[in-house]
């Protein structure tokens, strides 16, 4: 079942702690990169900060290995993020 994060808490705060609650889990992250441009990634949330959480890509699917994006990033929708394989 795959959860998705349209549900997402409105505040930072609450972003970051929901994020927090779940590393180690596998993600799919989407981003947009520019107009009417997406960029899809499959990997594994590693490790939050205060202002940025990173994320551990697919080594096969991906070029590089990591990427970080800030909080703000998934509060106004620029990076959309799924959970993968989890149960709810």
């Amino acid at each position: 079942m795959v959860d998705e994060v349209n549900a997402m808490p409105t505040t930072l705060a609450s972003i970051k702690k929901d994020l927090e609650c779940r590393i180690g889990s596998e993600i799919m992250l989407v981003a947009q990169t520019g107009r009417k441009r997406q960029t899809e990634r499959k990997g594994i949330l590693t490790e939050t900060y205060p202002s940025v959480f990173v994320v551990d890509l697919d080594p096969e699917e991906n070029s590089f290995e990591r990427v970080s994006y800030s909080y703000s990033d998934v509060l106004t929708r620029t990076v959309e993020i799924e959970f993968l394989g989890e149960t709810i």
